[in-house]
């Protein structure tokens, strides 16, 4: 019994910090999903972006107080784009035998460097490469029911 509690435990204590997914394997994936959240994440930071470059017009400290915590938001969802690529696209979802395999895959790295160019500028370009990106590569991973349901998400928000 004490093993199991043990178990348990560090398995409860271990899963608040996978944030892409839980790598047990569980075999519950939601694809859509995920690449619906990176596109949330690229809308946010444009949104930082935008309010970064508005406040610096000013130098009170409410505005110097807001911009920092724009900027840290930025990082974050950055930050998410990079862990969901990583972590749920190319350790548990890419598959070799796939024929689309290395098109993906660069997709996936372009959305890498583009996030950490995101976390390194404010030029409002980026999260819309970015999210031209992600799109191109939904393109090229999603079947038919994944689109479509990719789809349902974006026209329900």
């Amino acid at each position: 019994m004490k093993k199991f509690s043990l178990i348990t435990l560090i398995i409860y204590c271990s899963k608040i910090q996978l944030l892409a997914h839980c790598q047990v394997p569980c075999g519950i994936y939601n694809d859509s999903a995920r690449i619906m959240s990176v596109m949330e994440d690229y809308k946010t930071i444009e949104k930082a972006m935008i309010k970064i470059v508005e406040l610096g017009k000013d130098s009170d400290p409410k505005s110097t107080n807001q911009i920092v915590r724009w900027v840290n938001t930025k990082e974050e969802h950055a930050k998410n784009i990079q862990n969901t690529i990583s972590s749920y696209f190319m350790t548990q979802r890419l598959k070799k035998t796939n024929d689309k395999y290395i098109e993906q895959l660069e997709l996936l790295h372009k959305i890498l460097v583009n996030s950490m160019v995101c976390k390194q500028t404010i030029n409002q370009e980026n999260p819309i490469l970015g999210l031209e990106l992600v799109n191109s590569f939904s393109k090229i991973y999603l079947d038919k029911h994944g689109a479509r349901h990719l789809r349902e998400l974006i026209d329900s928000n």
